[in-house]
């Protein structure tokens, strides 16, 4: 199991996005990422759900769109313990040079400091949690870089 600090740099490559700020929270049940644009679409009679992901205060920013077929709506206790209703959907997320599967759900996190949650369903049996630590898996990307040069 690698040792995942209280903050890392991952990479979504669905959404073409490298090297975005992640915290860890052991309190969330899900993982979350901020979006700057949500919405249900139809195209040729089929329901499709568009985002952006981040927005432009976030590090990383391309003004991407996402859509996708793949996603459902689910009811969640956010960090207030207010229950609200959430868009959900599953993508690839790059983190100590491996892939994984991760789901998230798509919040308003435009007043945070870190765009994504990565929460305890995600982080179980995968990783432990070293909060004195940072950055390791970025750390180890940099380390693999500068080597292979």
């Amino acid at each position: 199991m690698h040792v995942i600090g209280r903050t890392d740099k991952v990479d979504f490559p669905e959404f073409e996005l490298k090297n975005i700020a992640v915290k860890t929270d052991t309190g969330a049940f899900t993982s979350t990422i901020h979006c700057s644009h949500t919405a249900e679409i139809i195209v040729d009679n089929q329901n499709y759900l568009e985002f952006k992901p981040l927005d432009p205060t976030f590090e990383g920013f391309t003004d991407s769109v996402v859509r996708t077929k793949d996603f459902q709506k689910r009811v969640v206790k956010n960090s207030f313990g207010t229950s609200e209703e959430r868009y959900v959907i599953t993508t690839k997320i790059i983190i100590f040079s491996t892939e994984y599967s991760i789901e998230l759900t798509l919040s308003q996190r435009g007043k945070m400091k870190y765009p994504i949650l990565l929460g305890r369903k995600f982080l179980n049996k995968k990783f432990t949690v070293n909060t004195a630590q940072k950055n390791n898996s970025f750390k180890q990307k940099i380390i693999k870089i500068s080597s292979s040069k």
